[in-house]
């Protein structure tokens, strides 16, 4: 590659990572530009380890071929006892990073010697020359725990890369790595801020929702779930027993939600704080509905397969309300909340905690059963009208008619 093209692929990934472009478009982008710059690239491999709850990392798989797209795929940590930890050891990429090794290179020519598995791969093939670049990210006690950006180029031109190649394409994946990581930290803010604030509260605050003290008054409907016999249970039972309790019922109820439309804000302990907001309230009074109905199924089945694992098995009460909350940022300046308050928020607490004292699993207020279509209100029964704690006033509360329980 000419030192002019270098330099326009320099200029251009930092154009695309500052604009903020994701990983596959940097990739490919890379790719096209080093083939259009006379570098006859064949094959990539890109992979950037990230911090994310459930994934490793994420690995970009390119080929020149117009009918191969390009593959993204999140991967599973290695473990040292599984099948992939083995693999991970034969893995050029890994003698790399453990010896602090930048680059590699070799000529896969017929006879000549190839001291990984993957390079016999790659000649077979038909791929003849192979630069690897590898970059740690994150210094870490042992090689397994190391954040890296690892790279892989091959070529399947007869004569291999041109030594001009191999330079270029050196510094050129250094600037790829570095606008990779600026898209790979952009996307784990996202993942991060949804995971731990909720969607809709992460979004708010991506797109710059952090004063302290903004907030906005909303009308919604108002979820607040908890395990039946919570205290009971941590009292009984060992606390990696009482964790992976947890685990499963929240995954229940907050996939429940989220499949229904709603966000959920708060895990306080065993509770769950959860929002159907407008703009059509109706809407959202039948999402609440729909996140309901699932979360019976989906305790029937989690229920059925705890108990055939030999595993204590759980129940959640519900509370359901609607009314009008403030929603934003609460907090000190150094310490901010993104969440509702109001009396309402109060309130669906205190419906839900008297789900234990009249004996039903889930207990709505007449405010949300005021919003639900005739059809589904028939499907309702008074349960009377009780005085909860710390609210000012009397609440007539309603529960699914027996005959007709989905919730259960």
């Amino acid at each position: 590659m000419r030192p002019e093209s270098v330099d326009s692929i320099l200029d251009w990934l930092a154009e695309a990572g500052l604009a903020g472009a994701d990983e596959a478009a940097l990739v490919r982008g890379f790719s096209e530009r080093c083939i259009a710059a006379g570098c006859r690239l064949s094959r990539g491999l890109v992979i950037i380890d990230t911090l994310h709850p459930l994934y490793e990392g994420r690995a970009l798989i390119w080929e020149d071929d117009p009918a191969a797209n390009l593959r993204d795929n999140e991967f599973q940590p290695v473990r040292d006892e599984d099948e992939s930890w083995e693999n991970w050891q034969r893995n050029p990429f890994f003698h790399m990073l453990r010896d602090g090794q930048v680059y590699m290179r070799c000529r896969l020519v017929e006879g000549g010697p190839l001291d990984y598995p993957q390079f016999e791969e790659l000649r077979l093939a038909g791929q003849t020359d192979y630069l690897a670049v590898v970059h740690r990210l994150r210094d870490a006690p042992s090689v397994e725990d190391a954040d890296g950006f690892y790279a892989r180029w091959t070529t399947a031109a007869p004569q291999g890369f041109s030594d001009a190649d191999i330079d270029a394409l050196k510094r050129l994946t250094t600037q790829l790595a570095l606008a990779l990581r600026l898209a790979a930290q952009t996307r784990l803010a996202g993942t991060l801020v949804e995971t731990y604030l909720g969607r809709d509260a992460g979004r708010r605050v991506l797109q710059g929702g952090i004063v302290r003290g903004r907030v906005e008054k909303i009308s919604a409907v108002l979820w607040f779930s908890d395990l039946t016999g919570y205290t009971r249970l941590s009292e009984e039972l060992p606390s990696e027993q009482m964790i992976t309790l947890l685990n499963d019922y929240a995954e229940a109820v907050i996939g429940s939600v989220h499949d229904a439309g709603g966000d959920v804000l708060k895990l306080i302990g065993d509770g769950v704080l959860a929002i159907f907001p407008g703009p059509d309230l109706k809407e959202a009074s039948m999402a609440a509905m729909a996140a309901g109905r699932a979360l019976g199924q989906k305790l029937r089945n989690l229920a059925e397969r705890r108990t055939a694992e030999g595993l204590p098995a759980a129940n959640v009460h519900l509370g359901v309300h609607f009314g009008d909350v403030y929603y934003g940022n609460i907090g000190s300046p150094d310490r901010l909340d993104f969440t509702v308050v109001g009396s309402a928020v109060n309130e669906v607490s205190r419906i839900a905690a008297m789900c234990h004292s009249v004996d039903r699993r889930i207990l709505c207020s007449s405010e949300f059963i005021e919003l639900l279509p005739e059809a589904e209100r028939s499907n309702f029964v008074s349960v009377g009208r009780f005085a909860l704690r710390g609210v000012g006033r009397a609440r007539h509360l309603y529960t699914l008619d027996p005959a007709m329980l989905q919730y259960r």
